[in-house]
């Protein structure tokens, strides 16, 4: 399950740094196709995500398996599990 909060952040950033409507904003759409980024939108979208949820995001395959926003809130919860798991 994820976090309402990080669904919520996500979609924040999607608005303020894409002016993307909130309506459009749903776990299926395609991030290229749906909601009109390009790849120099993406490097923007990861230094927003990072400042956001305080994470380091680096080049890996997961990252490269990313299309829609289901995936970035699934990689980005996982993100946040492993940082938890690292501070117990």
């Amino acid at each position: 399950m994820i976090d309402q909060e990080i669904i919520n952040k996500i979609n924040k950033v999607f608005e303020e740094s894409f002016e993307i409507e909130k309506g459009r904003l749903v776990p299926e759409a395609h991030i290229f196709t749906d909601l009109g980024l390009d790849s120099l939108d993406i490097v923007d979208l990861v230094v927003a995500l990072q400042n956001a949820f305080g994470v380091k995001i680096r080049n890996e395959e997961k990252v490269r398996d990313i299309r829609t926003l289901q995936d970035i809130y699934q990689f980005i919860s996982s993100l946040k599990n492993e940082e938890n798991k690292k501070s117990d």
